[in-house]
């Protein structure tokens, strides 16, 4: 015959999170019995709700101190959590020493993630929101799930109580293995938080978070500078849904979110406002077109297509910048995605709608109520909002090959001119400066090998992700036409021979910016000098393989 379960007779509510807890703590002590135990601010909050709780130091004998730092780290709890109900021994030496055994455990953790996410949060505070107690009590009453009982989320509350009552006050063993796996996956994620804060804490004081790695073996590194990247970086995916299918039908997917700190306003945290769900290669789509268009500070539309841009343009309104995006590529737009570095109005979508194209997902800081009301007309679009805009180059990039994981610094192509040179004889004119600022940002976005063909503010011709440049240069002046006469390019990379840029000026290119570099700049100058094109090197490129 099974085990007949014990019935809950003591339970130990301490919680960052009030919600609900009054209400569970009054149906465990009028309907269950239940003597409750509680600490500080959930004891206060209980009392003022008129329920019966026992203070923590009544229990321990010993008064809470050091502001609170010390309150539950004693025998009487941990005693009291950690006793097997089944060994006569353990029982014994609880019964001499005066611990009472405690069955249920509803604890959430100080809210550490949240403190370090602030930018202007003190070092001294965000030490004190290191939880310390709240997770020794939920290893304890995890590690002792047979006989004990323990929450973490107030969303388990309605069904802890459920189970209670089909039980005769007790719960079941799969419920408390299920509730145990819970506290060991969120304890793991908030040491981790910890870890990832403190590593990034040392760094930006100039310390070698390494040093205190005793007789750890020294890792290869290009430099004698503390490095970023911590020596285990330790990445928590939290599923958020399965996928119908992922790059292709025959291919199972699911999307996660990445726990930490700088999620604000990204594509895993949007607001979905209609459509169907988003699919892996929507994904991949978006977060390609909302990192590109958050480069321009201008108002800027950006059309994505197999994680390619097909059209970049900023402009004085929306409304503008879209018909120009639109117009570099109308066949390849077809069936894309869109991003909106501003709040979307309605003309906007009555432009969209008057061009008849038919579009996968729109992404953008917010969305007017007018324009929401004219999406609803299609409520297949998918329509994301973000509540704002980050600023780009932030944190880290991560991506996955066969059996490992790279890691590298966000890039971003914001321009600092004062490293910037003009390589070539001719100076560019001011029209043709202010249009290479806005290719060499566009260009940062397309794949390599890339070469962007621009119009003032608007891409006219995109070369992507060709295995040479110069086919990159061909394909960028076919599909700009005429419109490449009188433009400007960008290069994502040095050209490495002269022959893409005397494709781009026999196109009638006028200046082109890169960033130089190449054995062969010489060269590539003296044919940018003889069909009188101006050059300007950044010493910086953007590949985006």
């Amino acid at each position: 015959m099974p085990k007949q379960e014990l019935p809950i007779k003591r339970a130990l509510l301490s919680v960052t999170d009030k919600t609900g807890i009054a209400d569970l703590a009054r149906t465990l002590s009028e309907e269950f019995g239940v003597e409750i135990v509680s600490t500080g601010g959930t004891a206060r909050v209980l009392e003022d709700a008129g329920i019966p709780v026992r203070p923590i130091d009544d229990l321990t004998g010993f008064p809470e101190m050091m502001e609170g730092r010390v309150k539950t780290l004693h025998p009487r709890v941990h005693g009291g959590l950690l006793a097997r109900r089944d060994k006569a021994e353990h029982l014994s030496e609880a019964a001499e020493h005066g611990i009472g055994l405690i069955d249920l455990v509803v604890v959430n953790l100080y809210a550490f993630e949240e403190t370090v996410a602030r930018p202007d949060v003190a070092y001294d505070e965000a030490i004190e929101h290191i939880d310390i107690g709240g997770p020794s009590m939920l290893r304890s009453a995890a590690k002792n799930h047979a006989a004990v009982t323990v929450v973490i989320r107030p969303e388990h509350y309605a069904a802890l109580l459920e189970e209670m009552r089909a039980g005769g006050g007790a719960t079941t063993r799969k419920t408390r293995k299920r509730l145990a796996l819970e506290v060991f996956e969120a304890t793991s994620a908030y040491d981790n938080a910890i870890y990832s804060w403190l590593y990034g804490a040392l760094c930006a004081e100039g310390l070698d978070p390494e040093e205190s790695r005793a007789g750890a073996e020294p890792l290869p590194s290009p430099s004698s500078t503390p490095s970023p990247f911590p020596r285990d970086a330790r990445l928590f995916l939290s599923k958020v849904q399965d996928l119908r299918y992922g790059e292709n039908p025959h291919q199972r997917a699911a999307f996660y979110l990445r726990d930490g700190g700088g999620n604000e306003h990204t594509l895993a945290h949007a607001t979905q406002h209609q459509g169907k769900e988003l699919s892996y290669n929507n994904y991949l789509d978006l977060d390609a077109a909302w990192t590109a268009v958050r480069e321009f500070s201008e108002p800027t539309v950006v059309i994505v297509k197999h994680l390619t841009p097909c059209g970049i343009a900023s402009h004085e309104d929306l409304k503008s910048a879209y018909r120009l995006a639109f117009a570099c590529d109308p066949i390849s737009a077809f069936g894309g995605v869109m991003a909106f570095n501003r709040t979307v109005p309605a003309r906007l979508i009555d432009a969209i709608y008057a061009e008849g194209q038919f579009v996968e997902a729109l992404i953008a800081p917010g969305f007017e109520p007018a324009a929401l009301e004219l999406l609803a007309q299609k409520p297949n679009i998918r329509v994301l909002a973000t509540g704002g805009l980050n600023a780009p180059g932030e944190g880290f990039d991560f991506r996955s090959v066969e059996g490992g994981m790279l890691c590298m610094d966000a890039d971003s192509a914001e321009i600092d001119e004062r490293f910037f040179t003009v390589a070539s004889l001719r100076q560019p004119t001011e029209e043709e400066l202010h249009a290479l600022r806005f290719a060499w940002k566009a260009c940062k976005s397309v794949k390599s090998n890339a070469i962007v063909v621009v119009q003032d503010e608007a891409t006219v011709g995109i070369g992507a992700g060709q295995p040479n440049r110069v086919n990159a240069a061909e394909l960028a002046v076919r599909q700009a036409g005429d419109k490449a006469r009188g433009a400007v390019a960008a290069s994502d990379a040095f050209m490495p021979f002269a022959d893409s840029l005397e494709v781009l000026a026999r196109a009638g290119v006028t200046a082109v910016i890169q960033p130089g570099g190449s054995v062969r700049d010489e060269e590539v100058l003296a044919a940018a000098d003889a069909a009188e094109m101006a050059v300007v090197f950044t010493g910086r490129r953007h590949f985006r393989h």
